[in-house]
């Protein structure tokens, strides 16, 4: 196994996910979206862990997302979050997955795939109340459902929005998020009223689950919360949890350097004075940032270092000093949930995007390590 490993940490995901219970209370569904390979993590591993821990529904990004998490033997519910392509439907209807539905073309081709496959497929009305990406109109919406119902093939299973602003304390974003759930519920007014029940109501994001209780309704679907990151940086106190992923490699070969040497490609760092550099076997190819270059500090012996010169493909350099306990061989924390290390949206915000990304990007070659 390699030095470079992502240590998935189920006892933190079972924490999380506590704590999102315990903030919602005993009645809303928990949906857990276990895309992008679960942010990261290993999609079918926290899918069946999830599962266990009473997770109700999860949800997907692609039908390729969906099938393989069917082809491991799970039988949940599966939302698909985004649009299919045409050539996709039969397979997507084959596996059961329960696709969103936005607007009447989507509505006849998913009928017409679940006919084919004999099955009667669960769909979910998709309502756009202020995302601008995915959903009809909240004005259309009870049209929409009965053109759903009268398909003996589809299910009318739920009724869905998606919170722009919900992870935002600004009095403009909790505005705006009050008008997006005022629109969702005008249309499950009308929806109602036009003799439809809408099935499972949801809307609330991690954002919403932690400041929007009138968006919980009948499920809700916080992320990268139950991966143990807030939403924004300003709701880290709200509901403390606990990052899931350790990133973690090795001392690879310690070196001395005198000064005015240059490290690394471009030679953008040159030693001021004697130092040992180590070397980490971590780079760009496994989904470090190279944006990191000069800004990363990482966790060896309870101590942080700085990573110095550009972080290349494969591997990376950190400065030790001019004296050192370190050793080759010693472990090294790059981020995640260990005290004193720096978590993943520390390292977001070295580079000016979020924890999302960081996690979702360590690439496949790390292994996956479940613990």
């Amino acid at each position: 196994m390699r030095a470079t490993q992502a240590r998935i940490h189920l006892d933190r995901l079972k924490k999380n996910i506590e704590t999102v219970r315990n903030r919602i209370g005993p009645k809303p569904l928990l949906c857990m979206p276990v895309k992008a390979d679960g942010y990261g993590h290993g999609a079918i591993p926290i899918a069946q862990e999830a599962l266990r821990l009473g997770v109700a529904v999860l949800a997907v990004a692609t039908v390729q997302e969906g099938v393989q998490l069917r082809k491991a033997g799970i039988e949940a519910p599966i939302l698909l979050l985004s649009i299919p392509l045409p050539a996709e439907l039969d397979e997507l209807a084959a596996y059961r997955l329960s696709p969103f539905i936005a607007d009447a073309e989507c509505a006849e081709a998913l009928a017409a795939a679940a006919g084919r496959a004999g099955v009667r497929l669960p769909v979910h009305l998709k309502i756009d109340t202020g995302m601008g990406r995915v959903g009809c109109r909240p004005e259309t919406a009870a049209a929409l459902a009965a053109y759903i119902a009268s398909f003996p093939s589809l299910h009318y299973a739920g009724t869905a929005t998606h919170l722009a602003k919900a992870d935002s304390l600004t009095a403009e974003a909790l505005g705006y998020t009050q008008k997006q759930l005022a629109r969702f519920n005008e249309a499950l007014d009308a929806i109602g009223k036009a003799g439809f029940d809408p099935g499972i109501v949801h809307a609330a994001n991690s954002g919403a689950v932690l400041l929007h209780e009138d968006g919980y309704f009948d499920m809700v679907r916080p992320g990268i919360l139950l991966y143990g990151y807030p939403p924004s940086a300003a709701l880290a106190s709200v509901a403390p949890v606990e990052p899931v992923m350790d990133l973690v490699t090795s001392v690879v070969f310690i070196k001395k350097v005198t000064p005015g040497e240059a490290l690394s490609y471009g030679g953008t760092w040159i030693a001021p004075a004697d130092r040992l550099i180590a070397t980490l076997p971590v780079g760009y190819g496994d989904g470090l940032p190279r944006g990191l270059s000069g800004k990363l500090q990482v966790l060896i012996r309870e101590t942080l270092y700085p990573v110095v010169g550009r972080i290349c493909m494969d591997q990376c350099m950190v400065d030790l000093g001019q004296d050192t306990a370190v050793r080759r061989w010693d472990p090294v924390i790059i981020f995640g949930g260990i005290r004193g290390a720096l978590s993943a949206g520390d390292l977001a915000a070295l580079v000016h995007t979020i924890p999302y990304e960081i996690t979702c990007t360590i690439n496949k070659r790390v292994p996956r390590v479940y613990c």
